[in-house]
């Protein structure tokens, strides 16, 4: 009996209407076009508007595109799990809120927060269920409303981050497809440098802390770009390594979108040209968890049936990883 891999079947996005552009920042903080696309490589970011939308609201969406596009029954999904950094809310998993609002009740949900690398995480996690042979439909969401835990009056993380969501749909290939291999990282000594400080159970939000501005994001953005530039390079070349892959084998890189120099770093330590980078940092900007299935979307078009796909990604916390994927059908 063939070995049961996990593949990826549908791929589903949404991104709000609002656009944040590069000149309207301009007249918010102190910043120019030129040295925002030189440092980062992004023109715009979407913003999710609106009372009462938050992180769940773009993961239905999201979710609710690929069962159209695949023609699925939300009834036959086994598994909802939404990868986030930025939950509805604390206790109640916005996981089991999703999958109850897209009609998925025969699902069970959870969420799973690795900071950028949350997505990568939740596609090892959600390749595991499905080649246990006991799950055949697990839906995927990375969805992040950054926009929620950013200080528009900081120059230094209002120009990165976007809001928006991306879902994959896992099913079994006995093809050899889906996921090949995994090589999945952390160090704890990284959440000094990139962290909400208020926002848990160690630092609980009260008035000092909104008054110290402690409940959005702070980064060490040159301590974070260096372990980031470093690390996420690192692990793509030992999964190409420890696969017995060169540059040629390998058809797309689809690293996480936090930085256009640390994209073209990456792409640079594996020798891939770049018509083989997968790249929308400069339409969205960082949307953490989301990066990775927005591109998938966005490329969607462009994969075909075996495509060699390295993905990468690098987080707060610090977490990292890259995964050797093979693609399964033809768009």
């Amino acid at each position: 009996m063939a070995k049961i891999t996990a593949a990826i079947t549908a791929v589903g996005k949404y991104i709000p209407d609002y656009i944040l552009t590069n000149a309207m920042l301009e007249k918010m903080v102190d910043t120019n076009d030129e040295w925002i696309t030189t440092r980062t490589g992004i023109k715009e970011r979407r913003i999710l508007k609106g009372e009462g939308k938050g992180t769940s609201y773009m993961a239905i969406k999201a979710a609710k595109e690929l069962l159209e596009k695949k023609k699925l029954d939300p009834k036959e999904i086994e598994l909802v799990i939404v990868a986030t950094a930025t939950p509805d809310m604390q206790a109640a998993a916005t996981s089991v809120y999703v999958a109850t609002q897209i009609g998925a009740v025969n699902a069970f949900g959870f969420d799973l927060e690795a900071a950028c690398s949350s997505f990568l995480y939740g596609m090892s996690v959600a390749a595991k269920y499905i080649e246990s042979g006991r799950y055949k439909k697990v839906l995927l969401i990375g969805a992040d409303k950054c926009s929620s835990m950013i200080d528009y009056t900081d120059r230094a993380t209002c120009i990165i981050f976007g809001d928006g969501a991306g879902a994959v749909l896992f099913e079994p290939s006995e093809e050899g497809l889906g996921l090949q291999d995994e090589y999945l990282k952390s160090d704890g000594v990284g959440r000094e440098y990139l962290q909400v400080k208020a926002s848990g159970s160690l630092y609980p939000v009260t008035k000092e802390a909104i008054d110290k501005k402690e409940n959005f994001v702070y980064q060490d953005g040159k301590t974070v770009f260096k372990n980031a530039v470093f690390n996420m390079a690192d692990v793509a070349v030992k999964i190409l390594e420890r696969n017995n892959l060169t540059n040629d084998d390998i058809n797309w890189l689809a690293a996480h979108q936090a930085n256009k120099r640390i994209i073209e770093a990456t792409a640079k330590r594996i020798n891939l040209e770049s018509s083989k980078v997968m790249m929308n940092i400069q339409k969205y900007g960082n949307t953490t968890s989301a990066t990775i299935p927005l591109l998938l979307a966005d490329y969607e078009q462009q994969l075909k049936k075996g495509d060699n796909i390295i993905f990468a990604s690098f987080g707060g916390g610090f977490t990292w990883g890259s995964i050797y994927f093979k693609w399964a059908y033809n768009s």
